[in-house]
């Protein structure tokens, strides 16, 4: 299931969600393609999405979930890549 989760995030003076999947990346890049999201918006596991598509990539489909619940599902699929750790 393709999810995301309120424009919460600020940085470069927008406000941006996160947009994933609990399925597979391979359903996160072909949901992106088919709405016109550019591959520069992937971070790991998932995608940046600025505040003014949020309605549109739920409409297209993409589940409103909690920022929370997209981690913790996104870790239940084993789809989680937190970022690495500099100090380890």
């Amino acid at each position: 299931m393709i999810l995301i989760d309120p424009p919460a995030v600020e940085r470069w003076g927008r406000r941006w969600s996160h947009l994933s999947s609990d399925v597979s990346f391979e359903e996160l890049h072909a949901f992106a393609r088919a709405h016109d999201l550019p591959a520069r918006g992937f971070d790991r596991d998932h995608y940046d999405v600025p505040a003014e598509w949020y309605d549109v990539m739920v409409q297209a489909g993409a589940a409103p979930v909690t920022s929370r619940d997209l981690v913790v599902r996104l870790r239940a699929a084993g789809l989680r890549r937190p970022k690495a750790n500099p100090n380890r």
